[in-house]
């Protein structure tokens, strides 16, 4: 069986390469018949496929399949052609994908590998790795199989394209068995300080976050077909999280907006006007060969008809789905497709504006508002294909977050979500619902690692390798690093100070950080501020009768993923007694970087304000339906826990999710089993290597 797994790890390895060629370090070549053939080599890939076997390390045998999958639909994309969920034709040609794949009945796993070993030679690269990937996550007998990072095997969707040029000069000119110098990326590459939003580069195009985007579409997707689908797609609370997730990512874009002498995102309300955000991405696609098309300033959405990608959607058409969405929250109830009516929830709402076809109430009537508005984004240079042009990043899950225009597009989508949260249909927190009685927090600190000042956090900008080789097709093999600039803080922990005046109990700590004040530097309205605290961390802890002090590291968090489950290579972990936790990235994969849990503040120092609550765990407790455990870190908070419900009770982003209507600033809403702490947050301006670095 894990050979099986082994092989299984390895169609992942070069993903545009022939499957013909060796894969892995060792060099190991699947054993192709005449059924595994790509079509380009079916005169000589087996005297080729037989050649490199020559010489290999390991022979992987296929089966012959009794049933050849068809892929009607999946074949239609062209190997080299682009690949991305919001187009509907392509969402369908992944459902075809994960439903063939899915099929294959548990722990036949040569079967498996035979199929999908069939897929890999058929089918478009980043299509098989998608379908690939989901179907491995969701399969019994595979879920546990690592998943390579995605900058790994795809560099070209993260990384400055004039990388690969060098990296692949390194890997023909210096042998493997000599260290290669890091290629380093600068990093200002995508624009200057003359256009402002690049003052959030950093932000939008770290190799982390856009990861962590990648891999939340990968654990939740919104669309699957077969018995299967609804076990793939429906998953507990998934329309919330969905909610959630992005508001947090709008919640720390707006507060590093504020850092860098920004205001806070403007929402795209009106579809039709023109739109100022230019974007450069400076990356190639080395699927297609071509360069992913920039956006100029002042374009404007237009009507899509674009028959190559069955993409037909009018601005009218979704204006209409607008006016459905909000009607549905102003009356509070959905309209099904059969005329009666359900209430609406925020796990409603959220599988209606990414409109899952399974979940949604009424695709028909609500659309598909969300996605839809990706590809609009992404094809205003060429909206009715006249110029063969493919999407912009932002209609790819990998690359979306690099785009400032993703940040204007979702503060609309946030402000809709936020319309039903201020709505008469959801009412405010009661006090009984926010106190937790006998419990009071005298003190709250940070302390950070390195400093002798009391809450007091610090940034700094550090210097990481990520290792393009198993995405350098067509080259020789062995590490090639670029070497790219990130932002990171000192390691730090809360410190918690609380009595409880009864019997020994359980309760919830969650921890907010937000901007003590806002873009004209005057105090906030708790219905502003609200929406730009980001959580923090959130667990639970025991207290006995009487003081209590609670420590917490940050990188304990429940919101991020550790460093190197963003950063590692699989293939180098040997007998690191982490691996077994490391490996499970599947699902553990998803979680905010841990480098980028404090905002950056500022070299003088930005002021913030912590909000640490213990709430009644009474009324946060999950009962799962088994004990099951995971094997490795998870980030709850944004990602919830595999297989099983999401571990709090309370509304997501709760006490901050909804407004409060008796008071009006976050001091008075402060209970006692509350703190509210002035934090500082400094840029310390200076670079450092990654002690985790091969080569300093």
């Amino acid at each position: 069986m894990s050979d099986v797994i082994s092989s299984l790890q390895l169609l992942f390895d070069r993903p545009n390469e022939s499957l013909i060629t060796p894969k892995g370090e060792k060099k190991a070549v699947f054993q192709l018949t005449e059924q595994f053939l790509p079509k380009e080599y079916e005169s000589n890939g087996l005297e080729l496929n037989n050649r490199f076997g020559d010489d290999a390390s390991e022979k992987i045998p296929l089966k012959n399949l009794s049933r050849i999958p068809k892929f009607t639909k999946a074949r239609q994309l062209p190997v080299d052609a682009d690949f991305s969920l919001f187009l509907p034709k392509h969402q369908q040609m992944a459902d075809e994908v994960i439903e063939e794949l899915m099929a294959v009945p548990t722990n036949q796993l040569q079967d498996f590998l035979s199929t999908c070993a069939f897929a890999r030679v058929n089918l478009n690269p980043q299509l098989f790795n998608y379908g690939f990937s989901v179907a491995l996550m969701h399969r019994p007998d595979t879920k546990n199989v690592p998943i390579p990072n995605f900058a790994e095997t795809f560099p070209s969707k993260f990384l400055d394209s004039q990388v690969f040029s060098q990296a692949r000069e390194a890997a023909a000119v210096i042998p493997q068995d000599i260290p290669r110098t890091p290629i380093t990326i600068p990093r200002d590459y995508t624009a200057t300080d003359l256009e402002e939003e690049h003052r959030l580069a950093y932000f939008r195009e770290d190799v982390g976050i856009n990861l962590h985007h990648w891999h939340w579409h990968l654990v939740y997707p919104f669309s699957a077909t077969g018995p299967n689908a609804r076990a793939i797609v429906a998953k507990d609370r998934r329309g919330e999280l969905f909610f959630y997730m992005h508001q947090q990512i709008i919640a720390r874009y707006n507060g590093e907006r504020l850092n860098n002498s920004l205001k806070r995102v403007k929402k795209f309300a009106n579809w039709r006007e023109p739109i100022p955000e230019a974007y450069f991405p400076k990356l190639d696609s080395l699927t297609s060969s071509r360069g992913w098309p920039p956006r100029q300033a002042g374009m404007s959405w237009q009507d899509l008809n674009r028959a190559a990608d069955n993409l037909h959607v009018s601005i009218s058409d979704m204006e209409r789905w607008r006016r459905n969405v909000e009607e549905a929250i102003a009356t509070g109830q959905v309209r099904l497709p059969n005329g009666q009516q359900q209430p609406l929830d925020i796990d409603t709402l959220g599988n209606m504006m990414e409109s899952s076809p399974l979940l949604s109430p009424n695709p028909e009537l609500y659309g598909a508002i969300h996605n839809n508005g990706h590809s609009f984004s992404a094809y205003m240079h060429d909206p009715t294909h006249r110029y063969l042009e493919s999407f912009g990043v932002i209609a790819d899950e990998a690359t979306t977050m690099r785009d400032p225009f993703f940040y204007r597009w979702h503060a609309w989508v946030d402000d809709t979500f936020q319309k039903h949260k201020e709505s008469a249909y959801v009412r405010p927190y009661t006090r009984s619902e926010l106190e937790n009685p006998g419990v009071m927090v005298q003190s709250a600190r940070i302390e950070t690692t390195g400093s002798n000042q009391a809450n007091t956090l610090n940034t700094f900008w550090m210097q990481s390798d990520v290792d393009l080789s198993k995405g350098l097709d067509f080259s020789n093999r062995g590490p090639v690093y670029a070497r790219f600039t990130h932002l990171n803080h000192r390691p730090f922990r809360y410190v918690i100070n609380v009595n409880n005046a009864g019997s020994a109990r359980r309760a919830t700590v969650r921890v907010f950080l937000a901007p003590k004040v806002d873009e004209r530097n005057l105090p906030w309205s708790l219905n502003d501020q609200r929406k730009m605290f980001v959580e923090m961390d959130r667990f639970v802890v025991p207290l006995n009768g009487g003081a209590n002090t609670i420590t917490r590291q940050s990188t304990e968090s429940s919101v991020t993923i550790p460093f190197e489950q963003t950063f590692r290579d699989l293939s180098a972990q040997g007998n690191d007694p982490r691996q077994q936790g490391l490996a499970a990235f599947n699902f553990c994969g998803c979680g905010w970087p841990q480098h980028m849990l404090v905002p950056k503040g500022t070299e003088a120092g930005a002021q913030y304000q912590l909000f640490v609550m213990l709430s009644n765990y009474e009324l946060d407790q999950v009962e799962q339906p088994d004990g099951r455990q995971i094997s490795c870190k998870e980030a709850s908070s944004f990602c919830g826990l595999r297989d099983r419900l999401y571990p709090d009770r309370r509304p997501m982003g709760f006490p901050f999710d909804r407004p409060s209507r008796s008071v009006t600033n976050i001091e008075d809403f402060v209970l006692p089993n509350m703190a509210l702490v002035d934090v500082t947050i400094s840029l310390q301006n200076v670079t450092e290597r990654n002690p985790r670095n091969v080569q300093q």
